[in-house]
């Protein structure tokens, strides 16, 4: 398995990661839980943004990983 593979393959988890934690946010009463729910967002967001220009970067110096 490539690097670029395994990149996006930790993007698409990420990304599933993140869509639970939208649900969970939506679907819990308590404001405490709901706001930490958030700040996970926040940051597996962040994290997706910067593994998503990493991939870019893979891309552009390796192009034989192009859409792979």
């Amino acid at each position: 398995m490539t690097v670029a593979s395994q990149v996006k393959q930790t993007l698409a988890s990420l990304k599933g990661a993140r869509g639970t934690l939208r649900v969970y946010s939506t679907q819990t009463r308590e404001e405490e839980a709901r706001s930490m729910y958030t700040d996970a967002i926040v940051v597996t967001s962040s994290i997706i943004a910067d593994l998503e220009s990493r991939l870019q970067t893979l891309e552009l110096e390796e192009p034989q990983y192009k859409g792979n």
